[in-house]
């Protein structure tokens, strides 16, 4: 699964956006999580460090809408930064 930012729950600090080894984060009106480019932090890693930022706890989840595996995750992780 990636992870999901509850933009109710949220209050706009910035602390997550900057940690995301994957860019998976990006601010509008929000804070918002690229589902394509999140993995979790799996491949760079233990734990997901948008997690570990946020000064509110249960304000990032993982998204429900999104299954992955570890795996898929990792193989994603090498996609993003493998120069091509």
């Amino acid at each position: 699964m990636t992870m999901k930012i509850l933009v109710e729950e949220c209050i706009v600090c910035g602390a997550c956006e900057p940690e995301c080894p994957n860019e998976a984060i990006s601010h509008t009106d929000s804070y918002l999580v690229d589902a394509l480019k999140c993995t979790e932090c799996v491949g760079a890693y233990d734990t997901p460090c948008c997690v570990e930022v946020c000064p509110i706890d249960g304000c990032i989840d993982v998204d429900a809408d999104h299954r992955e595996s570890r795996e898929e995750l990792r193989l994603r992780y090498e996609r993003l930064h493998t120069a091509g």
